[in-house]
């Protein structure tokens, strides 16, 4: 098996290809390829993202001397700068044969390994300074804003057990001494107390009031209707 060759061409930039941003729009970065020696050579570009970059040309031959600029167009995107980039370009080469070239696909096909030559080239995407102290206002403005539309009280998380119960454990007002009844037994908070024992005088006076007893009002009207009927007797004889 042979060595494999040393890349005969010159790229400039050498190892990166770098993209300036913003990326709404297409963005292009230059590739110089320039062929020192006193041959001619074939070339073609490779990527590892075909759906996202156009290259053109994307192959073909440079003359001893000269130079071919490749455009490397980079398709808008939405750019996020905590992705890792791992896009990578190949430069491939070999020289071309004495004589005309029919075809450039045949003549990369029948191609042996020794006679290929290739330069790897990574891809950096970069913002301007501008934009990236946008994004970065855009970021405070926004935690700014969730923090002004916080919940109101009433939607706020309800309070932990512990401060529950505290509140629970909160001394009240003092309780009122039991009211006593005129037997001396302590009577149960609320409960309400008969009347006799509220107003014992008035109960007393009543008892003494003469006639308050219907038995005794019976009597002294049967004695007041005998009266009456003895009198009628009397008077008719």
């Amino acid at each position: 098996m042979g060595t494999k060759q040393e890349q005969v061409l010159l790229l400039d930039p050498p190892n990166e290809l770098r993209f300036r941003g913003p990326f709404t729009d297409v963005n292009t970065s230059e590739l110089k390829l320039s062929n020192p020696s006193e041959r001619r050579v074939c070339f073609k570009v490779k990527t590892t993202a075909p759906k996202r970059y156009c290259v053109r040309p994307n192959s073909g031959l440079i003359e001893p001397g000269k130079a071919v600029a490749v455009a490397v167009m980079l398709q808008p995107f939405e750019y996020d700068p905590n992705e890792r980039n791992k896009h990578k370009f190949m430069v491939q080469t070999m020289f071309a044969p004495e004589g005309p070239i029919e075809s450039q696909e045949a003549l990369w096909k029948e191609a042996k390994p020794e006679q290929l030559m290739d330069s790897k080239l990574k891809c950096v995407f970069e913002l301007p300074v501008d934009a990236q102290q946008n994004n970065l206002d855009s970021g405070a403005a926004h935690v700014e804003n969730v923090k002004s539309h916080a919940l109101p009280e009433k939607y706020a998380a309800p309070p932990k057990a512990e401060e529950n119960g505290a509140r629970q454990r909160k001394p009240g007002p003092p309780t009122p001494p039991k009211p006593v009844s005129a037997s001396g037994n302590s009577t149960p908070p609320n409960t309400p107390v008969s009347a006799s024992v509220q107003q014992p005088s008035m109960t007393i006076e009543e008892e003494k009031q003469p006639g308050s007893d219907p038995a005794t009002m019976v009597a002294v009207l049967a004695i007041a209707l005998l009266g009456f009927a003895i009198t009628v007797y009397v008077f008719v004889l």
